[in-house]
């Protein structure tokens, strides 16, 4: 088999392989006993019709469409790698010269995976913000635990923000309600929002018994956007009651004795969750300079394909949130050029990011074991809302394995440029990466570590 490259550009190539019938004779051998199988001659059994027979009687034709439909993709494999090529989609492929009893001769049109320099992540910097545990943030969540355990009192006032009020809400266009439009005795908390416009406005002031009329828009549905008339009635206002933030309290609520661990222990996983969110910043941080050091030809179908994934997406969330894409532009002070200047800017990052981590775990020979696949089919899992034995089993039987296999090399490699790095936060303390742990606590370092420390001394 001979083989040549020429390259169409960066990330595309056009590969010529040349077969002689020499090195097709198991191929040759393999149809011609293939058609026997399925034909039936007078004088011969099936399965034994000679192969000038079969010349005769079906034509060298058919001979030579089964050997290529079995020839091709093998020799077409076997060329991508002498050439050290790694195909990025499915190759556009011709069969370009049958010389019968000479040679076959085919071209492969395909993106491949562009060659670069991984430039070195040692000793990379980056910078993150110092985590930040204020004491509005432990009396949010302090003021959220008194809310689950809060009682609702009815009261003979007028609503106001904060308190809980059942109602009766029909939505209508030119006097007819529109589908899925009205609702009964609901319970709904004024000054929550993300329902109607202008709900909230409406409901302040309004006591059990009293009925208001407004105009809005829709928010969900089919008719999203749509100028509607609504009608709201009050039934009952009820006022939440909270309790002290006392030890009785904390004792009702935690497994702790005073207030004062009760706070305590509130401030820790605060900052244990800002150590994890700040953990994720500083991958973030690292691998946005590693990406400004190199520059990577992009396959142009490859990004197209994802920015449309990307932006089809984006639409999806913005019509789930109620919002039309002008409307979502708008709160996100943005035009739709900026809109997509940014997308297309993130698409590019991720797509070199994949590489550069995908020539990290292949270079530093990064593996995955069965624990590894397993730890994160039920991070998958739990993240999707599914079963862990349910979403497992999907995933082999669609053969998703390799791209999850793929997600795990991808994330030991960034780990493994992560610790490389010297990352600091905006106060100048270095941040301990190596021993975060998952809950967000800093372990001990390893023996290893230790070790690698003293020899650096």
């Amino acid at each position: 088999m001979k083989s040549a490259v020429e390259n169409l550009n960066p990330t595309r190539v056009k590969l010529t392989v040349e077969v002689s019938f020499e090195e097709l004779k198991p191929n040759l051998d393999a149809a011609y006993k293939k058609i026997a199988q399925q034909i039936n001659v007078p004088g011969f059994r099936r399965g034994k019709v000679p192969a000038a027979v079969i010349d005769r009687q079906v034509g060298r034709g058919p001979v030579l469409d089964e050997v290529l439909n079995a020839m091709v993709p093998e020799k077409y494999m076997e060329a991508m790698q002498a050439e050290e090529l790694e195909p990025l989609a499915q190759p556009e492929i011709e069969v370009t010269k049958i010389e019968d009893n000479d040679l076959i001769e085919f071209t492969a049109e395909v993106d491949v995976k562009p060659k670069f320099e991984v430039p070195s992540y040692d000793n990379l910097e980056a910078e993150v913000e110092d985590i930040v545990v204020t004491d509005a943030d432990v009396e949010e969540q302090v003021e959220a635990l008194r809310e689950r355990f809060g009682t609702l009192v009815d009261v003979e006032r007028a609503a106001a923000d904060g308190d809980f009020v059942t109602i009766d809400l029909r939505a209508a266009v030119d006097g007819e309600t529109v589908e899925g439009g009205e609702v009964s005795g609901m319970s709904y908390k004024v000054g929550r929002g993300g329902m109607l416009d202008g709900l909230d406005e409406n409901l302040v002031g309004m006591s059990a018994g009293d009925e208001k009329t407004f105009a809005s828009q829709l928010v969900g549905g089919d008719l999203v956007g749509e100028d509607v008339e609504v009608t709201v009635a009050v039934s009952g206002v009820q006022e939440q009651q909270l309790p002290e933030v006392d030890d009785e309290f904390a004792q009702m609520a935690s497994e702790f004795d005073t207030a004062e661990e009760l706070t305590a222990d509130v401030r820790e996983r605060l900052g244990r969750g800002k150590r994890l969110e700040q953990a994720a910043a500083a991958r973030d941080a690292v691998l946005e300079v590693l990406l400004e050091k190199v520059s990577i030809p992009l396959p142009e179908t490859m990004v197209t394909d994802e920015l449309n994934a990307r932006r089809q997406s984006v639409e999806q969330q913005i019509m789930m949130a109620g919002l039309t894409m002008e409307q979502y532009l708008e709160q996100e002070s943005q035009t739709s050029e900026e809109f997509e200047a940014d997308l297309e800017r993130r698409v590019s990052d991720a797509i070199t990011a994949q590489f550069i981590l995908d020539e990290v775990a292949k270079t530093e020979e990064i593996g995955v074991d069965q624990n590894d696949l397993s730890q994160h089919m039920v991070m998958r899992a739990q993240q999707s809302g599914q079963d862990p034995q349910e979403f497992a089993n999907h995933m082999f039987e669609h053969n998703h394995i390799p791209e999850m296999v793929q997600e795990i090399l991808r994330g030991k490699a960034l780990a493994q440029i992560v610790e490389a790095a010297v990352v600091k936060d905006a106060s100048g303390n270095v941040v301990d990466l190596k021993n975060l742990r998952p809950d967000g606590t800093i372990g001990e370092p390893t023996e290893d570590a230790v070790e690698d420390a003293a020899d650096e001394d």
